[in-house]
C-alpha cells in the first residue's frame, strides 16, 4: 500500500500534539453543542459494530467490504461499521424521536477500501445526524433553512475557538452566514 499522505514542504504545526489533541475535543464538543441547540438534536452513542445479518451496514459505493469477526459466545458474525445511514432510521424509531427533533452521533468506523488521501483515512471519526421531519417540511426553503443553521453552528463554533486559539484562525477569514452560498444544481445562490 502506497503512502498518499504528503505534508508540504516547510510545514510548522501551529500547536503541539498534546495541544492539537486538545484542540480537536474542544471543537468536537462545541460544534456539537451548538449543532445541537441549531437543530432540535440530542447525542446519541453509535455502535462500533453491528450484527452482520442485520442489514443495518451499508456499503457505500457499492463494494464497500465491512470488517468482520465472530463472536464465539453468541456463534453470529459482526461487522465494524462503516456506514450509519440505515442505523440513524432505526435509532429514530427506537430512541422515540418525534417530528422536530432528531439524533447526534459520533461514528467511529474502519473503511479498509478507502481510497488514502491527506483527508481519508481507513479509520473513520464522523459526526453524523438525523432528524424527523414532517412531509411538509421536504421542500426546497426548509433544507436552506437547515443549511443556515448548520452554518450558524460552525460560526458561533469558529468565533469561540478565534477568541481561544487566535494563533490558529489567522489561517482562515472569519465566516458569517452571510458568506454561504449554496449552489443546488443549476439553481443558483441561497436568496
Amino acid at each position: 500500500m502506497s503512502n498518499l499522505n504528503c505534508i508540504p514542504q516547510g510545514y510548522t504545526p501551529i500547536l503541539n500534539l498534546y495541544d492539537t489533541q486538545k484542540a480537536i475535543g474542544l471543537i468536537k464538543r462545541l460544534f456539537e453543542d451548538h449543532l445541537c441547540g441549531a437543530l432540535n438534536l440530542r447525542r446519541v452513542s453509535a455502535p462500533l459494530f453491528v450484527e452482520a445479518a442485520s442489514g443495518l451496514n451499508d456499503d457505500l459505493n457499492g463494494v464497500e467490504r465491512p470488517v468482520s469477526f465472530d463472536i464465539p459466545f453468541t456463534g453470529r458474525d459482526a461487522q465494524v461499521v462503516h456506514s450509519l445511514a440505515k442505523w440513524k432510521r432505526m435509532a429514530l424509531y427506537r430512541f422515540g424521536f418525534q417530528v422536530g427533533t432528531g439524533l447526534v452521533t459520533d461514528m467511529n468506523a474502519i473503511r479498509r477500501d478507502e481510497e488514502l488521501d491527506n483527508l481519508h483515512s481507513v479509520y473513520v471519526d464522523q459526526w453524523d445526524w438525523e432528524k424527523v421531519i414532517a412531509p411538509r417540511d421536504r421542500t426546497e426553503e426548509y433544507l436552506h433553512t437547515v443549511v443556515r443553521a448548520i452554518v450558524r453552528a460552525i460560526c458561533d463554533t469558529q468565533n469561540i475557538l478565534r477568541n481561544i486559539y487566535g494563533q490558529m484562525c489567522a489561517v482562515t477569514p472569519p465566516l458569517r452566514q452571510g458568506d454561504l452560498h449554496l449552489q443546488p444544481g443549476a439553481g443558483g445562490p441561497l436568496p
